[in-house]
């Protein structure tokens, strides 16, 4: 582990706020920020600062005057935490091996080798850093000096079983509870108490896969939506207790999250599958759920790993399979699948929600501000942002956007 002396102690006390980004899909797992992002001008972002991030797909998670990602460095999995205001390196720790069962090397943003790198996001809360490596060991470390406060290896004292290119989902955190996937029978969905990793709850018996599970509300019930092999799988957040289940098709690969809006839950992915959207009801102390549309094949609406952000019944997002480079941005009518418009050149990136916005990541580097309408499509400003390949999502943080890619890390300041 590497410390750093010179630590901000007003800084330590670490609590979400509106501004903060605190693990991936955001504060409230949306994908969306409380801040708005007006348009800049023609000169570009100015970077507040910019320093190496070696290999992977991690993003940030921002808070409290941190930003955690993970790097690959010597063959490892790394933990690192950054001073958000500067970019300076807290603390680092070394991880599992490397290794993701596939030829991919660090290439262009024009092909899809991906490279031995993490595709999971930190999340941080309560002076805590909370890790899901690639070999399903969900860890937490103390934010300030990276002393490990509690581990599990999923694999081992869970009887999971490793999945193809290893685990890309990340942690999530609600309330006091961190939610993963990756346990085996009886077990493979778990909640562990955050302070002390106590097991909360164990439940179901699925196959999860690359995507990371989104905690909502559905008639009136909080509840954690997994998007598993065999589909759809929502439970109670507090007991784990299954309310219901969606069959949807899987193929080689899921790693987009669900969206919600009010009972509409819409999932896709690539391979073939497509996206689809299913309305979820409660009668009489029953849930249940129900096709509104599905279109198949990886042409229309299909999520390679990109997931969408909702904005007034519409979902915006990059819905294309291995168009690495140059695959749309689409707008996509949620009740119904009918894509509003779509622009081609952003390629395999990823989009947040900034005010009335979006904010999209090309899988080359480049930082484009979209308006959320479904009329047309408005660019209403770009900038290049980083060098390396971006699979990452971006984060708008306290007045700064904080991106990834397979090369460094950035953060510009915006007014």
């Amino acid at each position: 582990m590497k410390t750093h002396s010179l630590l901000l102690a007003a800084s330590m006390a670490v609590s979400v706020t509106a501004d903060d980004w605190p693990q991936y899909r955001g504060p409230h797992h949306t994908g969306a920020s409380m801040e708005s992002l007006e348009p800049w001008g023609a000169e570009g972002l100015k970077a507040a600062w910019k320093t190496p991030a070696p290999n992977g797909f991690s993003s940030f998670a921002v808070a409290g005057g941190f930003a955690a990602t993970l790097y690959a460095v010597q063959g490892k999995e790394t933990v690192a935490v950054l001073e958000a205001g500067s970019g300076r390196t807290v603390w680092t720790v070394a991880l599992d091996a490397a290794d993701y069962g596939h030829d991919g090397g660090n290439a262009g943003a024009n092909d899809n080798k991906g490279g031995d790198g993490p595709r999971s996001t930190p999340s941080i809360d309560g002076g805590s850093v909370y890790v899901l490596s690639a070999d399903f060991v969900l860890a937490s470390f103390s934010l300030q000096n990276g002393r490990k406060q509690w581990s599990h290896n999923l694999l081992g004292d869970f009887a999971g079983q490793q999945i193809k290119w290893k685990n890309a989902a990340s942690p999530v955190v609600d309330g006091d509870l961190v939610i993963v996937g990756g346990g085996g029978v009886g077990q493979s969905l778990l909640a562990f108490n955050k302070a002390n990793g106590k097991l909360a709850w164990k439940t179901c018996t699925e196959t999860v896969t690359h995507a990371t599970p989104v905690v909502t509300e559905i008639h009136g019930v909080r509840q954690v939506i997994f998007f598993c092999v065999s589909g759809l799988v929502s439970v109670e957040i507090n007991s784990g207790k299954l309310l219901w289940k969606q069959p949807f098709k899987f193929a080689v690969s899921t790693a987009a999250s669900p969206i919600v809006d009010g009972n509409v839950v819409f999932c896709s992915a690539g391979y073939g599958v497509g996206g689809g959207a299913y309305k979820v009801s409660l009668k009489a102390g029953q849930w249940g759920s129900e096709e509104i549309w599905r279109i198949p094949g990886h042409k229309h609406v299909a999520n390679h790993w990109s997931t969408p952000v909702l904005k007034n019944g519409h979902l915006y997002g990059m819905f294309s399979f291995k168009k690495y480079g140059d695959g749309p941005l689409k707008c996509v009518d949620i009740a119904t699948g009918e894509i509003k418009w779509e622009q081609e050149g952003f390629g395999a990136g990823n989009v947040i929600r900034v005010g009335e916005n979006i904010l999209a990541l090309t899988d080359y580097g480049k930082l484009v501000l979209v308006a959320g309408s479904p009329s047309g499509y408005k660019q209403l400003a770009e900038s290049k942002a980083v060098v390396g390949k971006c699979w990452s999502t971006p984060v708008l943080a306290n007045g700064r956007i904080y991106v990834r890619s397979t090369t460094e890390g950035a953060a510009y300041e915006i007014k």
